[in-house]
């Protein structure tokens, strides 16, 4: 268990990092959420070394951005054992799960300076809501019929207790 920067700074950590993965014993990295360890609020990550690793996996790192498994909590975020559960099936099925898990050779790594930073290696999946431009008129007239509502709403309620209801008019 570390810190994120254990994965991309340079320096003695970084001498360390080309070593070991040279050494073809790290076997994944799994990134983990923010705030589930108490007195940092800090993601950690988890590092999983294997002495001998099973010949499909040699050359390779299983990297898992399992940044989004946790309950949110108050004071302290929290794992479920569904979280875990979740992550060790990534790891044990070792393989590409688009947006969480990614199977990357140490040639790349290599390429890439030795950097672990799982960004690097694993994008989001973003799932954006589009909208057509006639449903965002739509969505606007909608909108601003809402406002005029309110400011005609609030005008009365201002003569009615006698106050000027003065100022500019939202249309």
């Amino acid at each position: 268990m570390l810190p994120h920067g254990a994965l991309f700074r340079t320096g003695k950590e970084g001498v360390i990092r080309k070593k070991l993965l040279s050494m073809d014993i790290l076997d994944a990295v799994i990134g983990m959420g923010p705030n589930l360890f108490y007195g940092t609020g800090l993601a950690a990550c988890i590092m999983v070394f294997r002495k001998t690793k099973p010949a499909k996996r040699r050359k390779q790192i299983l990297i898992v951005d399992a940044s989004s498994q946790f309950k949110k909590g108050r004071a302290q975020n929290e794992m479920l054992s569904s979280h875990v559960d979740q992550i060790f099936q990534w790891y044990r099925d070792y393989q590409d799960v688009e947006g969480v898990a990614r199977c990357v050779s140490l040639n790349e790594i290599k390429e890439n300076d030795w950097n672990l930073n799982i960004p690097r290696y694993i994008e989001p999946v973003i799932e954006e809501e589009t909208i057509t431009v006639a449903e965002a008129i739509e969505n606007l007239k909608v909108s601003l019929n809402a406002a005029y509502e309110a400011e005609d709403k609030l005008k009365t309620l201002l003569n009615d207790a006698g106050l000027q209801g003065g100022g500019e008019n939202l249309r």
